[in-house]
């Protein structure tokens, strides 16, 4: 009889078995509640932390399921001290809350346990934010909301709020039956699901992947809400992108829609702007800030919150009367500010696994490449001789890596390919070497918008991009994305270029996602840890090495990592 999958240890990590026929089913289980720290090929190794566990009491696992789930997949009894653990970390989420004051003055911070409060009142991180005695608890200025909620997650005891929200300017809007051409427009069953986990809160995060209509959900919580609305996006471009939608299904009329960017300023009862402008800083301020929080908005959308500036992290700490609603396809950040996002825009309330998506026909299939390409004698020296600080970017520019590329857009020559790096130099010598059209942030907003309807309408089958077309484009009949080189390390990145070409295909074909990767090289270890992100959700990768002419040389081997460890 096969034995159980899983091992869970008392330093809070659990090793999962990957040839285990249960390896897939105990996978979906924990994703909703620990983390992955790496995924060699036949251990991958999760952990606990209290993120993590917070995030899912939110989303509604009680500490006893997530306990009854290792439970289930177990090799060995789960140690005592996981289980305190989990209830532990389980019940710092609730004891605390920020409610509206009693003497109808600013806002309160209370609980059931005397004890804690007491010990509050002597943490130097808190006692800055403590106004008077209003037992049980203290009472907190308006400006402090956000800061205290930052703070007390910092050391272990968020606090929910509870204290509500200025109803803001009602807005007549509603989502349509049918689009702008007569398409018959409904929200899908998840979509509101994830609508209703965040109307009854009115502040937290959705997270679903590219591709799986983030936007509707957005939408749908405004017509929920039913109040002026502003909207944060990635890029001007997204930001287009977010008014054609609310044109095409709502009953939104173009004038209660307004841009607010470096080109136009104009404020509306739904108004779009973007991070980069929000967090544009003049002498001391913020003058587009301070100019939009004069608006008495009901809702806050932050589209890509993982995203978010680390000024907007300040800015926000003030906008905590409004409800707000973040939307992502993965809550990583490589900055470690997640707990930022939890404390000052809302933990995760809705999350659905890509896996599931992918076998509802929601979002396309998607077949993970990674191929190797080895260093020339000339350009091997030259990495040699680099400093250490040098070697990645020089093993991202192998000269290698434009051959491989020729061969795979040979055997994709009637599919939509994107190509995707992060070196200017690089992806200048490749549309040399092609000739497709390059888009980079250099590029005017019109020429992007151009070159993207031209993909679009399949008159471009290839088009070259830089980082810029990691965030919120929407080119649904992209099915082959090339990624020649990346930031390092960045899973949140992986996410998003694979999110580039999961939109469903409208001949139900798959995606085929690529990574060239120099080999034995800084590079190669980056890629392995950017991979995380995939492995978490259920990706195979195949591992293929590029001959001397840079063709792929196939390879049989379909295995969910193939790699050596990452580091912890």
């Amino acid at each position: 009889m096969e034995h159980l999958p899983l091992i869970v240890q008392s330093d809070l990590t659990l090793l999962l078995e990957v040839d285990n026929s249960k390896f897939e089913e105990a996978r979906q289980s924990l994703v909703g509640f620990t983390e992955l720290v790496k995924s060699p090929e036949h251990i991958h190794t999760y952990r606990l932390t209290p993120l993590s566990i917070w995030n899912a009491v939110a989303a509604g696992i009680a500490p006893d399921e997530m306990i009854q789930r290792l439970t289930t997949y177990s090799q060995y009894p789960v140690p005592e001290t996981v289980s305190f653990y989990i209830r532990d970390q389980g019940r710092r989420f609730g004891p605390l809350q920020i409610r509206k004051s009693p003497d109808g003055d600013g806002f309160w911070l209370t609980g059931d346990d005397a004890q804690l409060l007491r010990q509050l009142s002597n943490h130097k991180a808190i006692v800055p934010f403590l106004g008077p005695v209003l037992s049980p608890g203290f009472k907190i200025l308006p400006e402090h909301r956000g800061l205290i909620k930052q703070a007390l997650a910092k050391i272990g005891w968020p606090a929910n709020d509870l204290a509500g929200y200025a109803q803001g300017i009602p807005l007549d809007i509603a989502l349509s039956d049918t689009t702008r051409h007569g398409a018959p427009f409904h929200l899908r069953d998840y979509q509101r699901h994830a609508i209703t986990a965040f109307s009854g809160s009115g502040n937290g995060v959705i997270v679903l992947p590219c591709g799986a209509g983030k936007t509707m959900v957005g939408l749908g919580a405004m017509a929920d809400v039913g109040r002026d609305t502003l909207i944060l996006t990635t890029s001007v471009a997204a930001l287009h992108q977010w008014r054609d939608e609310i044109l095409d299904k709502t009953t939104m009329n173009p004038d209660a829609i307004g841009e607010y960017s470096a080109r136009v300023k104009d404020l509306r009862p739904v108004t779009l702007t973007t991070y980069q402008l929000l967090s544009h800083k003049k002498g001391s301020g913020y003058p587009h800030f301070d100019t939009l929080n004069q608006h008495d908005w009901g809702l806050i959308i932050y589209d890509e919150v993982h995203l978010l500036p680390a000024p907007v992290f300040r800015l926000t700490a003030s906008l905590q009367s409004r409800r707000r609603l973040g939307l992502t396809a993965t809550l990583i950040r490589e900055d470690g500010r997640a707990d930022d996002v939890f404390s000052l825009i809302g933990p995760k309330r809705f999350d659905m696994p890509w896996k599931d998506l992918e076998q509802q026909g929601w979002i396309a299939t998607a077949e993970c490449k990674e191929i190797r390409v080895s260093l020339s004698d000339t350009w091997r020296e030259h990495y040699a001789m680099a400093e250490d600080a040098e070697r990645a970017r020089i093993a991202a520019e192998n000269p290698g890596k434009i051959g491989t590329v020729r061969e795979l857009l040979d055997h994709h020559a009637h599919d939509h390919v994107l190509i995707i790096g992060q070196y200017l130099s690089q992806l200048k010598a490749l549309h040399q070497d092609i000739g497709a059209p390059l888009l980079t942030g250099e590029t005017p907003t019109a020429e992007r918008e151009r070159l993207y309807q031209m993909f679009r309408e399949g008159r471009i089958p290839v088009l070259i991009v830089s980082k810029v077309a990691n965030f919120a484009i929407d080119l649904p009949d992209a099915n082959v994305a090339i990624q020649i080189s990346g930031t390092f390390g960045s899973r949140q990145e992986e996410a998003q270029r694979l999110g580039r070409i999961l939109r469903p295909k409208s001949d139900g074909g798959q995606a085929t996602f690529y990574s060239i990767v120099s080999e034995d090289t800084k590079e190669q270890d980056f890629a392995q840890k950017r991979q995380l992100f995939l492995c978490e959700q259920g990706y195979h990768y195949e591992i293929a090495h590029a001959d001397a002419k840079g063709a792929p040389m196939t390879s049989n081997r379909v295995i969910p990592f193939r790699a050596r460890e990452v580091p912890s």
